[in-house]
């Protein structure tokens, strides 16, 4: 008598499925803090910071309240992109990355679906801004507002492979309480708090190599007119390719041990 083997067949696009996307999508919606800081935080910088500033116009008549709400609709997207990248700490500290060998999903579709719900999640913090910009008053062109919003939100990847490669680099659970502040000071020299003409004559040519800088001028160059920038692409391609590649090294190494 023979025992006829059946070869394991390996499920479509490595395991990727939508309904598991919006699991994965619910159960970050699900954490409160996650919400609080990628959609509330924002908002409120922006009745903070920006509403004080209604009436007053950049040199080429465009609203400064335009532009403060585009900053900190790139400032709440990298901070929801990394919040969704980073998660993959969590579950490392939890032991899922052993448990993922024992199913038929594939690594690669595990980390498209830790992308895209970091994706998610910046769309949802950029739609929110502008909502809030729009409700208080916030008067741009309507190319201004499209360009400007797929501007944050694209560049926001930037920060999905850094969530990426911290939370395959960093052992614990609290990955974003150092992240936050990492963040913030980031967004700093990319020009999102403050311009950065009004920094020191040293600190604007860091930030021209910050990875937030980049992502900052591409998303306000429609409303500036400035037009985007070879010296922005580059920076939001470079950052983009560095984190990715080295989020993918961290992986490879981290399931090999597994």
């Amino acid at each position: 008598m023979t025992t006829t083997v059946m070869p394991r067949q390996r499920p479509a696009m490595g395991g990727f499925n939508v309904p598991n996307l919006l699991l994965e999508i619910r159960r970050v919606l699900r954490n409160r803090r996650t919400l609080f800081f990628i959609l509330v935080m924002p908002a409120v910088f922006f009745l903070l910071f920006g509403l004080p500033n209604k009436g007053q116009s950049l040199d080429n008549g465009a609203p400064v309240t335009g532009y403060i709400m585009i900053s900190l609709a790139v400032y709440g997207a990298m901070v929801a992109t990394t919040s969704g990248g980073g998660m993959v700490a969590v579950e490392r500290a939890q032991g899922w990355s052993r448990q993922l060998r024992l199913t038929p999903l594939r690594p690669a579709a595990y980390v498209a679906t830790k992308v895209l719900t970091a994706m998610t999640l910046g769309l949802l913090a950029v739609l929110v801004e502008f909502v809030v910009g729009a409700v208080c008053g916030v008067s741009m062109p309507a190319h201004v507002w499209l360009l400007s919003g797929l501007a944050a939100w694209l560049g926001s990847l930037v920060f999905a492979a850094f969530g990426l490669f911290v939370g395959y680099l960093a052992p614990a659970e609290n990955v974003m309480q150092f992240l936050g502040p990492i963040l913030a000071i980031l967004a700093m020299f990319g020009g999102l708090f403050v311009p950065l003409e009004v920094l020191p004559e040293v600190m604007q040519q860091i930030a021209r190599f910050t990875p937030v800088y980049g992502v900052g001028e591409l998303a306000r160059s429609p409303l500036t007119g400035t037009g985007a920038t070879a010296g922005a692409v580059a920076n939001v391609v470079l950052w983009t390719v560095a984190f990715g590649f080295g989020a993918a090294r961290l992986f490879r190494r981290d399931t090999q041990r597994v």
